[in-house]
């Protein structure tokens, strides 16, 4: 150690070595940036990024060493030979893309740590082969012990470097990255040179074709420059243009595709946004809920294109009126939501009454109307929740006593949470009789048109009152927590049915959020899958985004855990949350299925078809399935087909059945595609069902 410090302090120049450093911390920085590049492209795009990492990062061994080696200071006169010392350039570059290309395809750590340790090695030879191309007049005495341990050191520090590039990507791992580069190319060169005596002879002359020491530093300078200069420039503009496509992603997440409105997840981010602002005492917000009257009837005689048509031309007109402190968006099919914050009761009731005379003027295909339902923060309302629920039951208060009304909502309107009680007990009495049964609805190759698998589906026949839509129970359950009992009932009897059929179909099963954060979740899919027989293989998990938000290190861990018994996990409702792409990066997802709201609108909205399109790219990328929801025509899959989507569900092959409707199916007596499945009330999907 102490013969290395000398080596540096005594034998090299000061301005050199600063000079050198400064070269070695800027390239092995930008060296490994582009390697992290590398491990996130695919195709040609990858052979582009790796050619110019390993280009800047052998460039950057090269001119570290020879920098370091101008500043060396000798008794006797030297030079450089020009072939040996070009050929120590392409060995340095040449052995980094070599290493950085291994390390890059490799999935397991050894085979990461090879590829570094190949980088490593290439710094060693490069600096030997550099050396040999030293010319002096005398003889060079090396010292064996020296020379090892720089082999050691460079092949150590350089499996550490790609290594901390492959992990999950923290500050540490970055930075590690480069720091681990900078000590394999120092620690290589000035141990080696520790090991190096020079023994000056007159008897040994130059020869007369050397590049001295003054070219020598023009060159070294020239070419680092010029490649710092191409690389820098390179990922710069790289990073611009992806951070313009995540910028463009996020917007195209945060807007409904059809009207361009607000969706719910920046409308949810709106008013929590305006509700933890301070403010003062006397300022306040209002909530506006409200959706279209005879919207349905338009759509059924009219088509689903005099619709979109409606929709349009509606958020067109509350686009147009809102102002200063005023924010609209469009949370369901017909459903919006407005807010305004600093208002006087009389504002809030001016601008309801504003929005209704726009939705009421006239459109193509019909007139349609509204009823509005206002609620307020500060007020009754303890959470977001409680105020956007507070203003849908002022809304169908106002529904309830004529069309064009404006109704705010008042503690006496809550007779519909007790029915909602009512309701929740009932659920936990029907589960006991047996009144809950599970429906099934086909998954299809969009080539074959085959059947490639089942997704379960929750319904309620109710003795009273028929069938009980999820959309009306499922809320409730997830309210009470009867979710987490109910979500189990599900699993354990969609495993033991899927057990029973000749034909081996996977099957999906929706995981809400609380079973999802319910720690027992994996021990429980284990034991059900033990008393039921049916293999892991055959049971995928789905889950939404909001099931992974609250709590991102659980969700990881419990979903690593679902994966270690052999469960796939699937993304569900993918589109829906701004945080998508995030969540994408960090969970290990078997699976992504896109949200029928974006699939509906493919072929007629240029911008349901570029977020359809940019998730295909991103899932292709990352090599995860994609499957399409929502597929009710063939335009739809010819769209999804072309873009490469591999799989869909929807209406074009059938809807949600029960078990007798699928018989022949999962017995395996007749084709998947001959099967008419039973038809079941039409519903909108719940977390579960």
């Amino acid at each position: 150690m102490l013969r290395v410090l000398s080596c540096i302090t005594v034998e090299h120049s000061l301005p050199h070595l600063i000079f050198a450093i400064v070269i070695c911390v800027l390239g092995s920085m930008l060296s490994m940036r582009l390697f992290t590049r590398v491990r996130r492209s695919q195709g040609l795009q990858k052979t582009n990024w790796l050619f110019l990492s390993g280009f800047v990062g052998g460039s950057t061994i090269w001119t570290t060493h020879f920098i370091a080696m101008l500043g060396y200071q000798t008794p006797v006169a030297n030079g450089y030979e020009p072939t040996l010392t070009l050929l120590s350039l392409f060995a340095a570059v040449a052995t980094t893309m070599i290493g950085f290309a291994i390390a890059s395809i490799a999935q397991n750590s050894a085979l990461i740590g090879a590829g570094g340790v190949i980088v490593g090695l290439g710094i060693a030879v490069m600096h030997y082969v550099g050396i040999a191309g030293y010319e002096i007049e005398g003889r060079l005495d090396w010292q064996t012990s020296y020379v090892v341990a720089s082999l050691v050191l460079a092949g150590l520090f350089g499996a550490v470097a790609t290594n901390r590039v492959c992990r999950p990507i923290t500050r540490f791992c970055r930075h590690g990255a480069a720091l681990s580069l900078i000590l394999a190319i120092v620690l290589t060169h000035f141990t080696g040179m520790a090991g190096l005596t020079i023994l000056p002879d007159t008897t040994v002359a130059a020869p007369a074709e050397i590049i001295s020491d003054g070219i020598m530093t023009g060159l070294v300078s020239a070419v680092m420059i010029i490649i710092l200069a191409l690389g820098a420039s390179t990922y710069i503009i790289d990073m611009q243009s992806t951070q313009a496509a995540v910028e463009r992603y996020r917007h195209l997440s945060l807007h409904d595709p059809l009207t361009n409105l607000a969706n719910r997840a920046a409308f949810n981010e709106h008013l929590s946004a305006l509700v933890n602002k301070p403010k003062d005492m006397t300022a306040n917000i209002a909530v506006l809920s409200f959706d279209l009257d005879r919207f349905k009837e338009i759509n059924d005689v009219h088509g689903h294109a005099a619709g979109d048509t409606v929709l349009r031309a509606v958020a067109e007109r509350l686009s147009r009126i809102m102002q200063n402190g005023q924010f609209v968006a469009r949370v369901g099919g017909d459903e919006f939501v407005a807010v305004m914050c600093d208002y006087f009761r009389s504002d809030a009731k001016g601008l309801a009454q504003r929005m209704l005379d726009e939705i009421a003027r006239p459109i193509e295909w019909n007139t349609v109307g509204s009823s509005i339902g206002i609620s307020t923060y500060p007020g009754q309302a303890d959470t977001l929740d409680d105020l956007l629920s507070q203003a849908d039951i002022a809304m169908y208060r106002a529904k309830s006593t004529a069309t064009n009304s404006i109704c705010f909502y008042e503690p006496s309107m809550d007779q519909a949470a007790r029915e909602r009680n009512a309701l929740a007990s009932e659920m936990r009495e029907g589960l006991a009789r047996g009144e809950f049964e599970l429906f099934y609805q086909q998954q299809n190759d969009t080539v074959t048109r085959g059947i490639v698998g089942l997704e379960v589906l929750l319904r309620w026949r109710h003795p009273a009152r028929g069938y009980i839509s999820p959309v009306e129970f499922i809320p409730i359950a997830e309210k009470t927590g009867f979710i987490i009992e109910l979500g189990e009932w599900v699993l354990r009897a969609a495993c033991a049915e899927a057990a029973t059929w000749k034909n081996p179909l996977r099957i999906a099963v929706n995981v809400a959020p609380q079973q999802l954060g319910d720690n027992r979740l994996p021990q429980i899919v284990h034991q059900i899958l033990l008393e039921t027989g049916l293999p892991a293989a055959r049971l995928e998990i789905e889950i939404t985004e909001s099931g992974i938000i609250a709590d991102h290190q659980h969700a990881l861990q419990a979903i690593r855990r679902l994966k270690a018994l052999g469960v796939k996990v699937a993304m569900d409702d993918y589109g829906t949350g701004y945080s998508s792409l995030s969540t994408l990066q960090s969970f290990p997802f078997d699976k992504i299925k896109i949200d029928r709201a974006f699939v509906d609108g493919v072929v007629t909205n240029k911008q349901s078809a570029a977020i359809v399109r940019s998730t295909l790219i991103l899932a292709a990328s990352l090599d995860i399935p994609v499957l399409a929801e929502g597929v009710e025509n063939e335009d739809h899959i010819d769209f999804l087909r072309r873009e490469g989507c591999l799989q869909v569900q929807g209406f074009l092959f059938g809807k949600p059945g029960p078990r007798s409707g699928i018989e022949a199916i999962v017995n395996g007596e007749v084709p998947a595609v001959q099967q008419e499945t039973v038809l079941a009330p039409v519903v909108k999907k719940s977390a579960v069902a």
